[in-house]
């Protein structure tokens, strides 16, 4: 393996010079009662003291740092030996002591980032095992059921099969969420931009979601009268549904007899802001880092009564970011929340 080094004299440098004025004092004795020995070669003398000093502390000040350092790097496994190779080693102890540091710093720092990752892991496994578990089992006892003999029950049969049928619906909804966020997490997802005008399109998810709405009590309304369109540039499919989606959650998670307010704002560098706020329950502060997370509930006891995959918020924050836009949260618990995004103004 090549060593390659950083070089710093100073130690050396210092270390060879007091070994010289030690020799010197220790041979003056020498030059005073030799007269004969010329100050040239008193000189001379100092000359070599000094350079065979500093040239062998210099090379064995770099071969003992080296070799420790290794070690170290080998034993404890902090720092990968391809690095080491790569990278110029210092014999100046300060330099070195730093870059130790920085070293173990970003491995700590990795080593969280992976033991997060890997909790994160544990959990996605666990939620996604839940969702699937649930409707395959409800489907599965209803199909056992007919089979063990309610098959002759023409009322009993066409309720289980009706049942059935949802719990296979709900894993296609969840299959499909899926497979749209990992499309979407990979690329492959295309957008077709287009303009379009975005009052429309929350129009349209107005109206898809205006008998869920009424079943609340909750009404669906503009901040104010958007009578001019307001024209963006995305894919108007996918904005609709991250409309949809927000839409529907405030709609789940908002009171009784509440509001789901939708404004439009102007906003920098050329943008338009999309404010979905609602009067609902609100979030504690705690869990708005988490929300976007795939099957991530808030309420772990009764969230699943209010239905849907699990994945709305996921997907939402997928297709903002795949628009290369932003999301934003306000919430304050008990008071309601603030969901927001940009989009790319466009003139008609």
């Amino acid at each position: 393996m090549s060593n390659q080094f950083k070089k710093s004299y100073k130690f050396a440098l210092k270390s060879a010079w007091v070994i010289t004025l030690c020799s010197l004092l220790v041979t003056i004795p020498i030059f005073v009662f030799l007269p004969e020995v010329k100050w040239y070669a008193y000189l001379g003398y100092t000359v070599w003291m000094f350079g065979c000093s500093f040239f062998i502390i210099q090379y064995r000040v770099e071969q003992f740092i080296y070799k420790r350092v290794k070690s170290i790097y080998d034993d404890v496994a902090l720092i990968d030996s391809t690095a080491l190779r790569s990278s110029p080693i210092t014999t100046d102890m300060e330099t070195l002591t730093k870059e130790v540091q920085k070293f173990a710093k970003y491995k700590r720092t990795e080593i969280e980032s992976l033991k997060v990752r890997e909790e994160y892991r544990r959990e996605f496994l666990g939620n996604i095992s839940h969702e699937l578990k649930t409707p395959l089992f409800t489907v599965q006892s209803y199909l056992s059921t007919l089979i063990d003999g309610a098959m002759d029950d023409e009322n009993v049969r066409m309720k289980y099969l009706d049942r059935a049928e949802k719990g296979v619906e709900r894993l296609i909804y969840i299959v499909k969420d899926l497979d749209m966020i990992a499309k979407l997490e990979t690329g492959t997802l295309h957008l077709n931009y287009s303009i379009f005008n975005i009052v429309d399109a929350i129009k349209t998810a107005f109206e898809l979601l205006e008998f869920r709405a009424e079943k609340k009590q909750i009404s669906l309304i503009f901040d104010m009268k958007y009578d001019a369109p307001i024209w963006v540039y995305a894919d108007e499919d996918r904005v609709l549904q991250l409309i949809t989606n927000l839409i529907e959650n405030s709609i789940k998670y908002g009171k009784n007899k509440g509001t789901t307010e939708i404004s439009i704002e102007n906003f920098v560098n050329n943008k338009v802001i999309v404010r979905i706020t609602d009067n609902g329950e609100g979030i504690k502060t705690e869990f708005i880092p988490r929300l976007f997370e795939r099957f991530f509930r808030i309420d772990k006891s009764g969230s699943r009564s209010v239905g849907g995959s699990g994945l709305g918020l996921s997907i939402v924050k997928h297709i903002v970011e795949a628009h290369n836009e932003h999301i934003y949260v306000e919430s304050r618990f008990g008071f309601g929340s603030e969901f927001s995004f940009t989009l790319e103004k466009s003139k008609q």
